[in-house]
């Protein structure tokens, strides 16, 4: 059919996938307005039974009138001889006609308007629907999936599948690509909506489809528009700008001589300039892939009872402790807290979210960055016993003190929530960074998960091709600084963006001050 053919053209990308996602909404908010749309559904159901019972009452008045006028109106005279019959007509046109108006005018909707109205304030706007479709986007190139997954809801883990993807799901997708100039994504979305509709995949897209930015495609589909609809403004003046630009491109490719480069910009174009230059090794660890541990050094890796050099509240109990990686050492606590705590923890987190913030390089100043995507609340130990009971843990296990450390971050990350590779302590390039906490830099960070991750949401380590993945109830530990003081590069590290489910982590940066005589020496990197 015509509508299920025609394509309409369009284009753009910014790689900073995403900067503004759903306004940094937590899986907690997202529930929320879950909640929110059920009861605005309820609302509209009310108005529909309100809607109903009023027509209901319209179509008797209206079948009682049919059949008497019908009889009336085979013989007037006769029908008007009769005074009742007369009565009638007059009670009928001067009252009865004038309730039905009355009734006919009546407003059911205002309930479910002012309803509306109240909520409204609280949806999301086209800022965050942007963002979510990055995230999308972000998690369809970290995780190597394919268009027809997404749009089938087939993604790994998940309890609920989605309900599949219309093909005007797909083309807004593909929309939000092309409104950020990537022209790759762009042509993989709307490729996927050509398939939906002419499966008859369902969703007003007619007249509908893209600009490719890869510029043979790009000049392939225009073509196709302009067969179909040779009157098309936007298509005709594309076609001449394609053309130019795909001549301009060639003879750019062919002026260099050398093959290697001209297939490596085949290869990229349409995808946007990368301002992450281990992006290929980061995302490799999210898939699992790419990790650096040779069957010897994994030998040497092992789990123990430890209690802390025999420390009063663990030598009858002590707690698991498992090596995750050698160089640098991460260790992994298991059972470290409970489920009741973890919940404790979540209940005074959650009315206080807010979108994470890092520290200003230059400044110091906590800020958000588009490179951290999550919900945060910060804990004192004086707020709950069991804030107060987690810190004491921390350092008990560790044998660190943690006076000096920052409050417990506690951290939310839904679907697409990430935090890109970084540092945990201050760099020599950022001298004013924690300068204002007075404690010195960050020596080590404890890394807790409050749930499990059905997939995606791996801590990675990419100096190293090492990946920690999420396990509820257990805490991750390393050092960040060497004995010297000096920063291990090694540690920088990565959270995956969540492809399913719902990541709670809390984390506890420890300061330099208080450590002088407490750092272990027995803590020491196998061989």
């Amino acid at each position: 059919m015509y509508s299920s053919t025609v394509l309409y053209l369009s284009l753009f990308f910014s790689y900073h996938f995403l900067f503004k996602y759903c306004t940094f909404y937590s899986t907690k908010l997202m529930t929320d307005l879950l909640f929110v749309e059920k009861d605005l559904v309820s609302s509209l159901k009310d108005y529909i039974r309100a809607e109903e019972s009023k027509l209901e009452q319209i179509k008797k008045w209206a079948d009682k009138l049919d059949v008497l006028s019908a009889a009336a109106t085979l013989d007037p005279e006769a029908f008007l001889g009769h005074p009742v019959n007369a009565f009638k007509l007059m009670k009928r046109l001067n009252t009865e006609w004038g309730e039905l108006e009355s009734l006919v005018l009546t407003d059911t909707s205002h309930a479910f308007i002012s309803n509306l109205t109240i909520h409204r304030q609280h949806f999301p706007n086209d800022e965050d629907q942007t963002g979510a479709a990055k995230a999308l986007t972000r998690l369809l190139e970290t995780y190597r999936l394919d268009t027809d997954t997404f749009s089938s809801g087939e993604l790994p883990g998940p309890k609920h599948k989605s309900a599949r993807h219309r093909s005007v799901d797909c083309f807004d997708l593909g929309k939000v690509a092309y409104s950020e100039a990537d022209y790759y994504h762009t042509e993989l979305w709307m490729i996927q909506a050509l398939k939906q509709l002419d499966a008859g995949g369902g969703g007003a897209v007619d007249a509908v489809a893209v600009d490719q930015g890869a510029l043979e495609r790009a000049l392939d589909f225009t073509r196709r528009l302009l067969a179909l609809d040779p009157t098309h403004q936007r298509a005709n003046g594309n076609l001449k700008y394609f053309e130019f630009q795909l001549a301009k491109q060639r003879k750019a490719e062919e002026s260099e001589g050398e093959e290697g480069e001209a297939r490596k910009r085949r290869e990229t174009r349409g995808r946007p300039p990368d301002y992450l230059p281990e992006r290929k090794k980061y995302e490799q660890l999210c898939r699992g892939e790419g990790i650096r541990m040779t069957p010897r050094r994994q030998s040497r890796l092992f789990c123990r009872y430890h209690d802390n050099n025999r420390h009063p509240m663990y030598v009858i109990g002590p707690v698991k402790q498992e090596d995750e990686w050698d160089r640098p050492r991460i260790l992994r606590y298991h059972d470290i807290v409970s489920d009741a705590e973890i919940e404790r923890v979540k209940e005074l987190a959650k009315p206080r979210l807010r979108r994470a913030t890092i520290s200003n390089p230059v400044t110091g100043v906590l800020e958000p960055a588009h490179y951290r995507i999550s919900k945060s609340a910060w804990l004192g130990a004086f707020e709950h016993p069991v804030v107060d009971r987690i810190n004491q843990r921390i350092e008990d296990v560790t044998g660190l003190d943690v006076t000096t450390a920052e409050e417990l971050q506690v951290a939310n990350y839904g679907v697409g929530g990430q935090y890109e590779p970084h540092f945990d302590f201050r760099r020599k390039d950022e001298p004013d960074a924690f300068e204002e906490l007075g404690t010195g830099n960050r020596i080590a960070t404890w890394l807790l998960y409050m749930s499990d991750v059905p997939a995606g949401g791996a801590t990675v380590f990419t100096d190293v091709g090492a990946a920690v993945w999420p396990k509820k109830g257990t805490a991750v530990f390393w050092y960040n600084l060497f004995p010297s003081g000096e920063g291990d590069d090694r540690t920088r590290h990565a959270a995956c963006p969540v492809l399913v489910g719902n990541k709670w982590v809390s984390n506890k940066w420890i300061h330099e001050r208080g450590q002088e005589f407490r750092r272990r020496c027995g803590l020491r990197e196998t061989d």
